[in-house]
């Protein structure tokens, strides 16, 4: 007997399943999406679904698990958080037309890095899809975001290369099997493997070509050096359509990235600066970013969150930004007026970028149309501006695109439904056959109205009533206690427990009237919609360029806002090494203190004083010093005015920032050695224009290595690297520094001792600190006195017994007997003989004769004692 075979419909599964292994296979069936085999189990795990079977033609049954239509993109949101890739297999003809099982195909494959849904979207972020290639120390990375078109090539060193990528932050890295073990993913980020072939640069300067409809790649601004970004970029078109293949139209011409015009910020720096996310996690308050956003549009949300992270090195671009900030900063009405008209401006690029997949449903067209309608009211509020920098540019090419919005506006109802079909979508005076077949429609209720009232008067049955379902259609329904009165020409269609339903000639008629007319309005608007959405979609790159446009000015005026309100001051940017801040503040602390209670600080590094050595106590504002001379310096280099009464900025070409203490378990790292791999970072790639900020350095060792490591890096950067540097720590050894080397100053953060206790003044002045007061910070945070107590016995011996220090060549030196005086603090290691001696001496009994002889025994004794020690001659001063 031969083996049972399976269902047609399950041997189209089968097939496709066949071409989408690496996914979640979800086949339309009707009303429902299902799932099968192995999907269907992993689903009705991830998603808490019920997992049945399906009969498979006699074969043994199949696991099956499904969701409903019209509730898909909940579940698909949450099977791509967990990471999993969703084939969407949809019906592909009319069930009611089809011969046989119905067309199916996947019309998209849903990935974390690859998505349209609304709720797989963050709209203040863009959600990039990357590819990465390399070659020695060249790398090239390819980013796409399929929601908005943008596409980004980026070539860069090896040690940028990372920056780049979390600067990016994909949520999905094509890489060769090769290269995965050298790029493991950021939390988060899925990692694909792909063929190496599909990144070859040969086939994808022909696929790039032929994409964009150039002859060669100089059309779009690559070279024959490109190849890196090339092949990267090859591979990631060739996977986007894969997943959509429909077609990625959408998909803009690539902006090229090339070492120097971006300042690449690494991982730590955007950490201990808290640009983006604090380091709580949270990326709603306490950042850089959340104090500057003041957008209305998402695509404004969505640049000012990508200038932030890629600050300019070039002074020429950074000009044009703060000319334009300036020329909104100072005309409050003119920039009152155009935040209020951006404010109705909804998604425009990702809007577009629907409406040329054909994913644009109604209502969300009508929003593209609508957004585009509110332009004319910037335009006219941009016109009382006199605009400079990249202002004078957008004003000079600005497009309403007016056409598109009026065709949009006159085709569609002014609240078309989500799903077509659900209501109205075509507005009336569009297609005159469709207001007809309406009028029909709406007559056609009207005369049912008329046709029950009729028959009720010709029958005498007065409870009589005209009806509609979906199974019968149009029915006339009277109770069993009229029966008798039932004319001849009603014929029956369904019985009821307490009445009959019946038809005649004349119902059957106006219903077959009726349903061609439903029927025909659903096809006309569904072809008139599609066509709209066609038209809107053809101008894609026009309207990604006024998406753009809308960006900047929203950007412009936030930044503007921003300054007004918090009173910052236009950067003086120049070309020479200097950073001289007068009464600068940190824009994000300020912002949570009562207004005016934030002390400034002056802050000045020059060629000949480019290292500050910053000593005070805890929580008397080291690290917010660093973190806010940081702050400003990064707002210069994006083009924003910065939180101070005066800022002078030379141009900077990095800004490092290594603060406070973190492991890394999951690589094996404890705090320290976290703490040297960011120092030796920031060593090896640090430039004479660089701005490096240290906090504490050394601290995770022995206090003599510590002093060590943090004195021998502070030599380097002085004397090999010469960046502007502010070093806070706590070894007051290091203040020796400014007798060592010229280009090294001291300050110190002011602390008011009174009545027993310490005020922080939190106030930057010269000259090092001479206690770290950490005894009086820990009565602060309530250590009990018993503890202080003994603290400041054991700080008394230690400060007694200090180790003397030589620094001499940049070596550290201890005296002898260091050992002996640190175990004497915390064990009962006994005296040294000539103490013991020198103790029993009555001063005031000795003659001057006995105090010689006793001198004599306590050298004899002391040489006794330490026989390696060179003999002393009484003559050397030393």
């Amino acid at each position: 007997m031969s083996a049972a075979q399976p269902t047609p419909l399950m041997q189209q599964y089968d097939e496709i399943k066949a071409r989408h292994r690496d996914a979640i296979l979800l086949f339309r069936m009707g009303d429902f999406f299902e799932m099968f085999h192995d999907d269907a189990r992993v689903a009705a795990r991830v998603l808490g679904l019920t997992l049945t079977s399906r009969n498979n033609g006699g074969a043994a049954a199949v696991p099956l698990a499904g969701v409903p239509v019209r509730a898909a993109n909940e579940y698909v949101r949450r099977l791509v958080e967990q990471g999993y890739r969703v084939a969407v297999c949809d019906q592909i003809e009319d069930p009611r037309a089809a011969k046989g099982i119905v067309k199916r195909a996947v019309i998209e494959t849903v990935t974390p890095g690859a998505v349209f849904a609304d709720d797989l979207l963050d709209s203040g972020r863009n959600t990039f899809l990357a590819a990465i290639q390399e070659r020695g120390d060249a790398v090239g990375i390819a980013a796409a975001d399929l929601s908005t078109g943008e596409f980004r090539l980026v070539a860069a060193s090896r040690d940028d290369a990372a920056a780049a990528l979390a600067r990016l932050a994909p949520r999905e890295l094509l890489v060769t099997a090769t290269m995965r073990s050298g790029h493991p993913a950021s939390d988060g980020t899925l990692v694909t493997e792909r063929d190496a072939w599909e990144f070859d640069p040969v086939s994808a300067a022909r696929d790039l070509a032929e994409h964009y409809g150039v002859v060669s790649l100089e059309g779009l601004g690559l070279g024959p050096g490109d190849d890196l970004v090339v092949g990267a970029a090859g591979a990631l078109v060739r996977y986007l359509r894969e997943l959509q293949p429909a077609g990625i139209a959408h998909l803009s011409r690539p902006v090229i990235e090339r070492p120097g015009g971006l300042m690449p910020l690494d991982d730590m720096t955007r950490r201990n600066l808290e640009l983006v996310e604090s380091m709580r996690g949270a990326a709603d308050g306490g950042t850089l970013l959340s104090v500057l956003d003041r957008t209305v549009t998402p695509m404004g949300a969505r640049l000012l969150r990508a200038r932030v992270l890629a600050p300019l090195t070039e002074r020429t671009a950074i000009e044009d930004r703060l000319d334009a900030v300036a020329a909104l900063a100072g005309a409050t009405t003119a920039r009152d007026t155009t935040r209020v008209a951006l404010d109705g401006v909804r998604d425009i690029e990702r809007l577009a970028a629907k409406a040329a997949a054909q994913r644009a449903n109604p209502r969300e067209l009508r929003a593209l149309g609508d957004s585009l309608a509110r332009l004319p009211e910037v335009t006219r509020a941009m016109a009382a501006v006199h605009p400079g920098g990249e202002l004078a540019a957008i004003v000079t090419s600005w497009d309403d695109a007016a056409e598109i919005r009026d065709d949009i506006i006159r085709t569609l109802v002014e609240r078309p439904p989500v799903v077509l079909g659900d209501g109205e979508t075509i507005a009336r005076g569009v297609s005159p056959e469709l207001d007809d077949l309406r009028a029909v429609a709406t007559g056609g209720r009207e005369a049912i109205a008329h046709l029950q009232q009729a028959e009720r008067e010709r029958t005498g049955i007065a409870s009589l009533k005209v009806g509609h379902n979906r199974v019968f259609g149009y029915y006339i329904e009277v109770t069993n206690a009229n029966a008798h009165l039932v004319p001849a020409d009603y014929q029956r269609r369904q019985t009821l427990a307490g009445a009959e339903r019946y038809v005649t000639p004349a119902l059957k008629e106006f219903e077959e009237k009726v349903l061609h007319a439903t029927e025909r309005i659903e096809a006309l608007e569904r072809d008139q919609f599609g066509a709209v959405r066609a038209r809107a979609g053809e101008a894609i790159v026009r309207l990604q360029a006024i998406a753009r446009r809308v960006a900047v000015v929203d950007v412009t005026a936030s930044l503007a806002e921003v300054a007004a309100r918090n009173r910052y001051v236009r950067p003086d940017m120049h070309d020479g090494p200097e950073l001289e801040v007068t009464g600068g503040r940190h824009p994000v602390v300020e912002q949570m203190m009562p207004r005016e209670q934030f002390i400034p600080n002056d802050i000045v590094l020059t060629p000949d004083a480019r290292m500050a050595i910053l000593t005070g106590p805890n929580m008397a504002g080291k690290s917010t010093i660093l973190r806010q001379v940081g702050l400003l310096a990064l707002l210069a280099h994006i083009g924003s005015f910065v939180p101070a009464s005066r800022a002078r900025v030379g141009l900077m070409d990095r800004i490092f920032t290594r603060v406070g203490a973190s492991d890394n378990l999951v690589r094996g790292q404890s705090t320290f050695m976290v703490e040297m791999s960011e120092t030796s970072a920031i060593l090896n790639t640090a430039t004479a224009r660089s701005l490096v900020l240290l906090d504490e350095i050394g601290r995770g060792t022995s206090t003599w290595d510590g002093v060590s490591i943090a004195w021998a890096v502070s030599e380097y950067l002085h004397n090999q690297v010469g960046a502007k540097t502010i070093f806070a720590t706590h070894y007051h050894e290091l203040t020796q520094l400014a007798d060592e080397l010229p280009g090294v100053r001291n300050f110190n953060v002011a602390v008011e001792e009174r009545g027993g206790g310490i005020r922080f003044l939190h106030r930057l002045r010269p000259g090092g600190a001479d206690r770290s007061y950490g005894i009086e910070v820990g009565r602060l945070a309530g250590l009990p006195d018993a503890v202080l107590r003994r603290a400041r016995a054991l700080l008394a011996i230690l400060e007694r017994e200090q180790l003397a220090v030589a620094l001499a060549g940049g070596a550290v030196r201890r005296s002898s007997g260091s050992t002996e005086s640190q175990l004497a603090l915390f064990g009962a290691t006994p005296e040294h003989p000539v103490v013991e001696r020198l103790r029993t001496v009555d001063v005031n009994r000795v003659t001057p004769i006995e105090a010689i002889a006793l001198l004599a025994d306590l050298v004899a004794d002391a040489r006794r004692e330490q026989p390696s020690a060179a003999p002393v001659d009484s003559r050397d001063p030393s």
